[in-house]
């Protein structure tokens, strides 16, 4: 199985400190956010990394990370040139990702306290689609929220005015390799983006998409609010 890790985006909720830094580089805690991605990437038995960031901040990244010997895992580089959204993100890891591969994808600015080694494990002896990890949240309108029936995800509606639940889609995901052409299937949205919520939808609607639930803390670490309990959580030194 593959790793990959987005920290790429503008981080637009937290300036003005992202005016002059990549957000997943802002201190949580003792570390970088994005140390903590790594972290679970090695927990769950990944060695093989790919991170996805901005041109402006790759060479911060490549003095921070290096090859990632510290975490005991080999990391590359994907470059992406502009912001294009997540799904975006991505594909541009699809030459990393051999036919048949499994990968796990992160978000770099979630933190969160549960292994998925199991989960990650699970997903290597099913045939193939793709995996969501949920968690409760009390404003649900602000995520993208799964609609469940009959023990399964219908489909994800994203920052619901009448939501159909408070189960928030985390920035977690795994996925079979067939991820990389539902990518090239998309549209643009209104954003002028590819989604990853439409990656979802496409494997909910072919009933390939399973979910398992977060039991342990869980932030995005996208606002000022969120980013200052997140490290304050962590403080210490100790490991999400």
């Amino acid at each position: 199985m593959k790793g990959i890790i987005l920290a790429g985006g503008t981080g637009t909720r937290l300036r003005p400190m992202t005016n002059i830094i990549n957000k997943h580089l802002l201190p949580v805690g003792t570390y970088p956010m994005i140390h903590y991605a790594i972290c679970k990437m090695a927990e769950a038995g990944i060695t093989q990394l790919m991170l996805v960031t901005g041109k402006q901040s790759a060479g911060l990244y490549t003095e921070y990370i290096g090859s990632g010997k510290p975490w005991g895992v080999q990391v590359s580089y994907g470059i992406q040139d502009e912001a294009g959204g997540i799904a975006h993100a991505l594909g541009i890891a699809e030459s990393f990702v051999r036919p048949g591969e499994k990968l796990l994808v992160l978000l770099g600015d979630n933190l969160f306290e549960d292994s998925l080694k199991q989960a990650a494990d699970e997903f290597q002896r099913v045939k193939g689609g793709a995996h969501v990890f949920l968690k409760k949240v009390p404003d649900p309108e602000r995520y993208g929220v799964a609609e469940l029936a009959d023990g399964r995800i219908i489909r994800i509606v994203e920052k619901p005015d009448n939501s159909p639940s408070h189960y928030a889609v985390t920035g977690i995901y795994l996925y079979d390799s067939n991820v990389f052409d539902v990518i090239r299937s998309l549209k643009p949205s209104m954003r002028g983006e590819l989604e990853i919520t439409d990656v979802n939808n496409a494997y909910a609607a072919a009933g390939k998409l399973s979910y398992s639930m977060l039991s342990g803390w869980w932030t995005d670490a996208g606002t000022h609010r969120s980013l200052m309990e997140a490290g304050v959580r962590l403080m210490g030194g100790e490991q999400p």
